[in-house]
């Protein structure tokens, strides 16, 4: 039986203005959670995440809503069963992502041209002129965010992140 999938991917926590997330509080001993892996790479998230969070305020864009934006405006046509599937969610989480791009005027249904039964997605001329702007600000945050790093080393870090997240299907010995 596969994991479940979040039905929604939009429920998070805007960082608190008064408290960012510190992922290393002095005086406290982490104990065996210093030499996990899924720690390590649990807190950076949450550290990008409320930094990608800050950089797209404007937008009200959260990382589901990028990712599904890039996706969709890559993939002409591409339908809701597909983006749930790229973007690792419950079709009925797809089905709230889109609900809440096209409320924002960004994403739109139209007939899937090789499917005369399912709709495909696009993005709408304001979800076009937006993206471009929105991708900015994320390479800009990216760039900021990844600044403690040389090009080689985040070229070597997206590469091991890459190997962990294919390995991560391998089952144990």
């Amino acid at each position: 039986m596969s994991p479940r999938r979040p039905s929604t991917p939009e429920v998070y926590l805007p960082p608190a203005e008064d408290a960012p997330f510190n992922p290393r509080v002095p005086g406290i001993d982490y104990g065996v959670l210093d030499g996990l892996l899924g720690y390590a790479v649990r807190r950076a998230q949450i550290v990008q995440y409320e930094l990608f969070i800050a950089a797209l305020t404007r937008w009200n864009i959260t990382p589901p809503r990028f990712s599904a934006l890039v996706i969709i405006s890559r993939n002409p046509s591409l339908k809701l069963t597909e983006l749930a599937n790229v973007l690792g969610i419950a079709r009925s989480g797809a089905v709230a992502l889109i609900n809440s791009l096209e409320s924002m005027d960004y994403v739109r249904r139209v007939p899937c041209p090789t499917d005369k039964r399912a709709l495909g997605l696009e993005l709408t001329d304001q979800g076009r002129a937006d993206l471009d702007a929105i991708i900015a600000a994320v390479v800009e945050q990216d760039r900021r965010s990844g600044s403690a790093l040389s090009a080689d080393e985040q070229a070597q870090l997206i590469a091991l992140l890459g190997k962990i997240t294919t390995a991560g299907g391998a089952s144990a010995a």
